[in-house]
């Protein structure tokens, strides 16, 4: 919803982008890449024996296109149906040249590679007798000719297992001022719960992710250059699902270790930093409970140039029931950073949404202590942290719980929205399903009912500013105007938002106007719409005022 809209979009979506990844561009718009192709299907809910089959097509001269229903039929004559439709590229071909002593030329040779592409398939009946534990070569029902003699398939198994969501390859830009979804090059590789990072150069990183048979991706990482509008490959590097990765001074990537969903607890887990250009990955000591990250909360604290990182609680992989209440802060400017203890949260909490506020504090929200709120454990509590003190302060309750697929992010008017949330169960015993949470709470922090009257109001001024250069606002507020933040909007999802930084302006006062400066440095300020806040003396904010940073 754009800035003073009072209604959602209309434009329906083109595609299921449950569970995809969201990047703010630099001209405004809303990237969103990946989804939702095939919902999750329990292990006593299968009906059917289901697997991913790599189709391979040996045909240098054209692609081979296969419609959802292609039948593929084992050695032994069993069969199973494609779930959608696949579209495997040509074959390589290339000649291999060589000459003789006398400069004649050899007869050449031709070398074919085939090309490939996943699909997810399902047995045509229902039951075990379809269970295939051996790796097989599979016909192509239907094929004739050259098709038929160039094209098969390829599966290691296929069983009566839990089948996992399954990823999309498609992408589109979001037009805030359109209100329209506008597709671009689709990625490379299928993606469900990918983490999506804008870079300083205005290009997203897309990581991790199911795949398009619900395999999660091993590390095949790509970029999307919001000019082009395609995507090309990217540094090679494993994460769970939906990675906090967050962007630093000089470029680099860190990652506090949060994350939320897929992969296995013994890898990829330990926190790092992430050298894109070299494509090595440091690791960084000192923090405790590793071992529940996933379902964290973590954040650049503010300001951005303080370089500071921090994560509060987190879980145990999967659907355990353990949580941690530890907190813990890393300083990124020092020669050897090393995670340091916070205070501690109130409780043991998953799903904590944390949002960064005008005047440098964190307010944090909500989660429960047990996986998805299971056993009633939905937590009714706030806490505001101050970074410059390390310390928590309650706040106002909430009254709704939060736990997984919620969210809470700043708006323009200095309070916070929170909104979802999914619990698996909707009562203390287990025994009743849970439903999706559609009710929003908005939480009004203490300065604005203290100071709802005469909150500092920025005038006229311009709308673009440039990194290094120093710009004028008109106001009335000048004399006690105290901070000048760069607020970046959030894109929020399942605990995870690496978009949101508040960053430090540089602040000088005159007669009926304040000039702020902004930092020379694109990994401090990437490049986008920024909500702009002042700050008074006693705290209390203006409303925002939005500006484009390049």
């Amino acid at each position: 919803m754009g800035p003073g809209r009072e209604r959602l979009p209309e434009d329906p979506h083109p595609e299921d982008f449950f569970c995809g990844g969201h990047a703010q561009l630099p001209d405004g718009r809303l990237l969103i890449a990946g989804g939702t192709a095939r919902y999750e299907v329990l292990d006593d809910k299968v009906k059917r024996a289901g697997g991913g089959m790599r189709v391979k097509n040996e045909n240098p001269d054209k692609p081979l296109k296969l419609k959802k229903g292609t039948v593929f039929r084992s050695p032994s004559g069993v069969e199973y149906a494609a779930k959608f439709d696949v579209t495997v590229p040509k074959a390589k071909r290339e000649f291999e040249v060589d000459y003789f002593k006398s400069g004649q030329m050899k007869p050449w040779k031709t070398k074919v590679t085939a090309a490939e592409q996943r699909v997810f398939v399902e047995a045509l009946n229902d039951g075990p007798d379809a269970v295939a534990t051996d790796a097989a070569q599979y016909e192509i029902v239907g094929l004739k000719g050259k098709a038929a003699d160039n094209s098969y398939g390829l599966a290691e198994k296929i069983t009566m297992d839990k089948q996992d969501f399954q990823g999309i390859r498609a992408a589109y830009e979001f037009d805030p001022t359109a209100e329209k979804y506008i597709p671009v090059d689709p990625m490379k590789e299928a993606r469900w719960y990918p983490t999506l990072v804008g870079l300083e150069d205005g290009k997203v990183l897309a990581v991790s992710g199911l795949d398009d048979v619900g395999a999660i991706l091993p590390g095949d990482n790509e970029v999307y250059d919001p000019k082009t509008k395609k995507w090309t490959k990217g540094p090679f590097h494993y994460f769970p699902t939906y990675p906090a990765l967050f962007l630093t001074k000089g470029g680099k990537l860190f990652y506090p270790g949060a994350n939320a969903g897929y992969g296995p607890a013994d890898k990829g887990r330990e926190p790092g930093i992430w050298d894109l250009k070299k494509n090595t990955f440091t690791k960084v000591p000192g923090l405790t409970d590793t071992d529940e990250l996933e379902t964290a909360a973590s954040l650049l604290l503010p300001p951005v140039q303080d370089q500071k990182v921090m994560v509060l609680g987190g879980g145990g992989v999967g659907e355990s029931k353990k949580s941690t209440a530890r907190t813990a802060v890393i300083d990124l400017k020092q020669e050897s950073p090393a995670f340091t203890a916070g205070p501690d949260l109130p409780q043991g909490t998953r799903y904590l949404n944390s949002v960064i506020m005008p005047d440098d504090t964190v307010f944090t929200s909500g989660g429960s202590e047990d996986y998805r709120g299971r056993g009633n454990s939905n937590i009714l509590k706030a806490q505001s942290y101050d970074p410059k003190s390390n310390t928590f302060k309650e706040a106002a309750e909430p009254t709704v719980g939060r736990n997984y697929h919620s969210e809470a992010l700043l708006l323009p008017d200095g309070r916070v929205a929170t909104f979802g949330s999914d619990s698996l169960y909707g009562d203390k015993d287990n025994t009743k399903l849970g439903k999706f949470e559609q009710r929003m709470e908005v939480y009004t922090p203490p300065a604005l009912h203290r100071g709802k009257d005469r909150r500092p109001v920025i005038g006229e001024g311009p709308e673009a500013v440039e990194r290094g250069a120093t710009v004028t606002f008109e106001t009335a507020d000048a004399d006690r105007i105290a901070t000048a933040r760069l607020m970046r909007p959030s894109a929020v999802t399942h605990t995870t938002d690496v978009e949101q930084r508040s960053i430090e302006l540089g602040l000088k006062k005159g007669s009926g106007e304040v000039s702020v400066s902004v930092p020379d440095d694109a990994t401090l300020v990437p490049p986008g719409w920024y909500m702009l806040f002042v700050t008074d003396t006693d705290g209390i904010p203006s409303e925002a005022k939005w500006v484009k940073a390049s």
